[in-house]
């Protein structure tokens, strides 16, 4: 069968709906109770083996064709994020300050038209293992499924998902071997010193002022710390202190995300900023307290596993519709653990450019109130798993 042909038909019509439906019902990290449990009833109505509340909520189907060796792994996620749509789209979400303004339910849904075509009508031979997984925004769900055995029960030779791009022509697919996507860390940091009267600040150590020369300091991380040719972002996107304009406070927090696409920039970075608060309080007369709290890891693309996912690309969609390595990331993203265990690929397909009119002229970026996944990708990304699948199971 033609799956490209059949793909870019008129046979994603009920994923659509599926995808708007899941769009209507977002469910926040570890409450995908409700898509968790729709994604189980449709694996099993195809003849997948199914194990549900992997790491939480997760989900994993598994069909077993023939005895092929090989075994591979797809993963899409599910959760929603805690802001209030502005889409106007007539399936918006019904749930007042959520809403799927990532595409989750766009990943949910090409993963389960590939699963129904895989079931249905494609011949491999193998093991093939759709991983649906919980709380990928700020919740660590990757983590979470692999503490609760996901790679000793479900043992993968690759490992792939999907994640749409606004800004890219829609369908464009875009890959990257090596580093793709950046750490993120957060940090916060509690500058202690005395507080009083406004007037009087010799009898004081004013903590707001040393937090307003570290805001400062820390831009020099970036600038004079990390090598040119490296990526990194510093940035202090809040800092609290005081209530009144006569008082001086007794403490002022600032609170940092810091990002990198490499592990020993990553590293540098967490030195450089422990270090700077201690001697920029110090010259104040105030004390700093640094509070750091690792987040998800650099993702770095096996070579491998990302040239086959290109010759996949480019078979499916021809040359001028593939990036073969596309620019490094600074959002981050928890598939990186799972590439730390089992070498893959993590693939991009454009949501939409400035060309789209469907998408306000520009298309909306994730995370924004107005953003909507691209439908028409639906039957692109299903096209790609299948080809992809099959390519990886053959026999």
């Amino acid at each position: 069968m033609n799956y490209l042909r059949d793909a870019l038909s008129a046979r994603v019509g009920a994923f659509i709906q599926l995808r708007r439906d899941i769009h209507q019902h977002p469910e926040l990290a570890f409450e995908e109770h409700r898509t968790a449990a729709l994604v189980a009833d449709k694996l099993s109505s195809w003849g997948y083996t199914v194990e549900c509340g992997v790491g939480g909520t997760g989900v994993v189907g598994t069909l077993v064709r023939g005895q092929g060796p090989r075994r591979l792994g797809l993963r899409a996620d599910m959760d929603a994020l805690p802001i209030q749509e502005a889409s106007g789209v007539a399936w918006a979400s019904q749930h007042p300050g959520l809403m799927h303004a990532c595409g989750h339910d766009g990943h949910t849904a090409m993963l389960l038209a590939a699963a129904q075509a895989l079931a249905t009508d494609a011949d491999f031979d193998g093991t093939l293992h759709l991983i649906f997984q919980p709380a990928e925004e700020g919740g660590g769900g990757a983590l979470r499924m692999m503490a609760d055995g996901l790679f000793d029960r479900y043992p993968c030779d690759a490992i792939f998902a999907m994640h749409n791009m606004p800004g890219v022509p829609q369908g464009h697919m875009v890959l990257r071997e090596g580093a793709a996507m950046a750490s993120s860390d957060y940090a916060t940091i509690t500058l202690t010193g005395i507080g009083g009267h406004g007037a009087l600040p010799q009898h004081t150590a004013d903590p707001l002022v040393a937090a307003a020369s570290l805001v400062m300091a820390l831009q020099t991380v970036v600038s004079r710390n990390v090598d040119p040719l490296q990526a990194a972002v510093v940035t202090v996107g809040a800092l609290n202190a005081g209530k009144a304009n006569n008082v001086i406070p007794a403490t002022a927090t600032l609170e940092l995300s810091v990002r990198a696409l490499d592990r020993d920039v990553r590293a540098l970075l967490e030195r450089r900023i422990k270090a700077l608060a201690a001697s920029q309080a110090h010259s104040f007369g105030v004390h700093a307290e640094v509070a750091w709290r690792s987040g998800y890891a650099v993702l770095v693309n096996d070579a491998a596993q990302t040239a086959f996912a290109r010759e996949v690309a480019l078979e499916l969609l021809g040359p001028d519709k593939v990036t073969l390595q596309g620019p490094p990331l600074t959002g981050s993203e928890d598939f990186a653990f799972m590439l730390e265990q089992v070498p893959g690929s993590y693939v991009l397909i454009g949501n939409g450019d400035a060309r789209d009119q469907r998408l306000g002229g520009g298309g909306c970026m994730v995370h924004h109130p107005g953003y909507d996944f691209n439908d028409d990708n639906i039957a692109v990304g299903r096209a790609f798993w299948v080809r992809l699948a099959q390519r990886f199971l053959a026999g």
